[in-house]
């Protein structure tokens, strides 16, 4: 009876308690909440999201090269310049965009400043990039929500990694990675630093989304900002499956064994996930990615072999009609659900829990009670 009592009381003051619990406590986050934190990350580490096919670039390739260039609009310039390079013709991409704001010094610059600083990274020419990519910034900062801001900041990140001698993973051990990196550049005091991660995740994602999700370098930036989300919020499980996939794509055999490590590691604090599980979802959510693309390219390559404009009808059947919704923004799924409630997320969960533990140790004092009250009237009924 008495342990019972002083299981309650325990309860109680950890109930009422207005400090974090320790960190082991959080290690029941699911995958699930995880999602909510950062909408859409699950999906684009595993590449399961709106994509065009090899098909629909070259057709797009001869469409948008029908017209003479006299008679092209900025979209046609923008829309041929993306396709080559998203078919890995950089030089073509540059020569195209070049070509666009020559014809258009004063119309689309954003756009333009934009796309060529994207061309000219992925095409190895960090430097020259960043140029531009700067320029983006100071045209129009807020843009696909400051998405080149952390485009710029990676970019850096990349640079002076491997001017101190990283390859791949671009994080050592004894630091931060890209998040102290973030923080370091953007000078983001502590009070402010969640708030910076969840947009540096955006900026990850966005890039990703339109540029490419399979990059070990923006899967390992991921990784990095999900886990420093602070003690109660980071995203273990996330992070650990933008590792693992990293460790799938980087091309030496040392970074990928140092990918998997990473993953491993992530885990080790979240209770009751071993690393094999995760890799069997993950190869899972993989392979469903992949039956949903092949779909979308049989299509494209049916479209093509038959003539039709791909832009008509890729919009009739998936942007009019999507299989998949598009991530929300975190930032408003995260607010909208604290102003429902009054509190994050996080913490209703804390409560919950603890609730949870308050009315099993009430049950379980009722049984103690119960059971003494049981023994009691078998002592009276026996007799002296």
């Amino acid at each position: 009876m008495r342990r019972g009592i002083v299981l309650i009381q325990v309860c109680v003051l950890l109930l009422l308690a207005p400090t974090p619990l320790p960190a082991c406590f959080w290690d029941y986050d699911t995958l699930q909440m995880e999602r909510q934190r950062f909408p859409y990350a699950q999906e684009l580490i595993a590449g399961h999201f709106l994509r065009h096919s090899e098909a629909y670039y070259q057709w797009r390739v001869q469409d948008r090269s029908a017209k003479p260039s006299a008679e092209r609009s900025l979209a046609d310039f923008d829309d041929l310049a993306v396709a080559y390079e998203k078919l890995g013709e950089h030089d073509r991409a540059i020569e195209v965009i070049q070509e666009k704001m020559a014809s258009w010094p004063d119309e689309g610059r954003y756009e333009s400043e934009a796309n060529l600083g994207t061309f000219l990274i992925h095409a190895g020419r960090y430097e020259e990039g960043l140029e531009h990519i700067q320029r983006a910034i100071e045209i129009n900062p807020e843009a696909h929500f400051g998405r080149e801001i952390y485009q710029k900041l990676l970019v850096k990140y990349v640079i002076r990694q491997r001017e101190q001698g990283a390859t791949l993973p671009l994080k050592q051990r004894g630091n931060n990675g890209f998040t102290a990196f973030v923080f370091e550049q953007q000078q983001i005091p502590e009070e402010d630093r969640q708030a910076e991660i969840r947009k540096a995740v955006k900026g990850v994602l966005g890039m990703m989304r339109f540029g490419n999700y399979r990059s070990p370098i923006l899967l390992e930036a991921l990784g990095d900002l999900l886990l420093s989300n602070g003690q109660q919020d980071d995203s273990k499980l996330l992070a650990a499956r933008a590792y693992l996939k990293a460790s799938y794509e980087a091309p030496e055999t040392k970074a990928k064994e140092e990918y998997r490590t990473k993953a491993a590691e992530a885990l080790q604090m979240q209770f009751g996930k071993k690393l094999s599980e995760l890799e069997t979802e993950l190869q899972q959510d993989i392979k469903t990615a992949e039956e949903y693309y092949s779909r979308i390219e049989a299509d494209e390559h049916r479209w093509s072999e038959n003539g039709k404009n791909l832009d008509h009808e890729f919009n009739l059947k998936y942007y009019k009609n999507p299989t998949l919704p598009y991530a929300p923004d975190p930032e408003v799924a995260q607010s909208g659900f604290k102003a429902k409630t009054g509190l994050p997320v996080a913490q209703l969960v804390q409560r919950a829990l603890l609730y949870v533990m308050l009315a099993g140790a009430v049950v379980l004092l009722i049984v103690l009670r119960i059971s003494r009250n049981r023994r009691r009237r078998l002592v009276t009924d026996q007799g002296p």
